[in-house]
């Protein structure tokens, strides 16, 4: 009887000891996994909103990178963030930056284009997207430790083409950007001004039903509307290899068929520029369309196409990003 007496006592501190040091596990992986939390601010009389990830490992004295993950037309910050697998995220755990997913008015950015098929509010009230991402990223600078010399702008589609005019408007914040299957409208060039070379790394497939890779009328996924014109993915890199003083030429490659059943083959176009680092990537997606490179096959193919499996998209492009800083480029002549 005094054995049993003397063990229960202990048997239920050992177990409410296990309870504690598991919930302390629990918050911990938790906390290592980084958080993500919504925000706003009022721009222009509008109410702005964006989606945060906030890795645990960033500090609140050392400046850390900071990309901006625009949406395709339809979407939002979170659909982004999904699109990609979170695989942005992932990345800001081990390397240590922040991910920032905006949201466009009524689920569209002003890229430029005239919209008029769609009708939608960025373009019918040609809504200041370009001053509304460059507060945003003052207020992250404001609220976080943002290296200013390593701000970076990927997207996706409708995202992609306003990640091509930050470039033309916002050269002096914007260090970098990946644009993926989006392509330079014509109707932002004579406003396309850079004060110094950007690097871009566009991936584009060459069976993209909705952005036409030859360039033209891009095209609604679900209703077959008109929404505005755009130039090839071609002459959309070659313009900034060009603006960039990068050869001519490129370097070509072709990456692995790491997977043979996903029907699509990567070539990678490399635009040189030794002098100023503005160097040009393309990485074409043969049998690819309107895609996310290992990211999720969020319609069916007869509407958007194969999504490629032989590299993932945010893992190339922040590779490309961490190359670049701001500070490091000379002036255009």
């Amino acid at each position: 009887m005094t054995n049993n007496s003397y063990l229960c006592p202990m048997i239920r501190r050992i177990w409410l000891l296990i309870t504690v040091l598991s919930a302390i596990l629990l918050l911990s992986l938790r906390s290592l996994a980084g958080q993500t939390y919504h925000s706003a601010f009022a721009y222009q009389g509008l109410k702005r909103t964006y989606l945060v990830y906030l890795p645990s490992s960033v500090s609140k004295t050392t400046p850390v990178p900071l990309v901006l993950a625009l949406h395709g037309k339809g979407g939002n910050g979170k659909s982004m963030e999904l699109l990609t697998r979170k695989g942005f995220n992932k990345l800001a755990d081990k390397k240590g930056f922040i991910v920032v997913y905006p949201d466009g008015i009524e689920k569209n950015w002003n890229d430029g284009r005239i919209d008029d098929s769609s009708n939608d509010r960025a373009h019918r009230e040609n809504i200041d997207d370009v001053g509304f991402l460059s507060t945003l990223m003052d207020t992250l600078i404001r609220k976080y430790s943002i290296n200013k010399d390593r701000i970076y702008v990927t997207g996706m589609s409708n995202g992609a083409i306003m990640a091509y005019r930050l470039a033309c408007e916002l050269s002096h914040k914007v260090t970098a950007i990946a644009p993926v299957t989006g392509n330079m409208p014509p109707l932002i060039i004579a406003g396309c001004t850079p004060v110094r070379p950007v690097p871009v790394l566009a991936i584009n497939g060459t069976e993209d039903p909705v952005v036409p890779f030859g360039g033209g009328v891009i095209i609604g996924t679900l209703k077959k509307i008109k929404l505005g014109k755009v130039w090839s993915t071609e002459a959309s890199v070659s313009y900034w290899a060009m603006k960039n003083g990068c050869s001519p030429d490129p370097v070509i490659s072709q990456l692995p068929d790491y997977d043979p059943e996903d029907g699509t083959r990567v070539t990678i176009k490399h635009y040189l520029n030794s002098s100023n680092g503005g160097e040009v990537f393309l990485y074409m997606v043969t049998g690819g369309g309107h895609t996310w490179p290992g990211g999720i096959q969020y319609l069916p193919k007869k509407l958007i196409g194969r999504t490629c499996s032989d590299f993932d998209g945010a893992e190339v492009i922040w590779s490309f990003f961490e190359k670049h800083v701001l500070q490091n480029r000379k002036p255009t002549s």
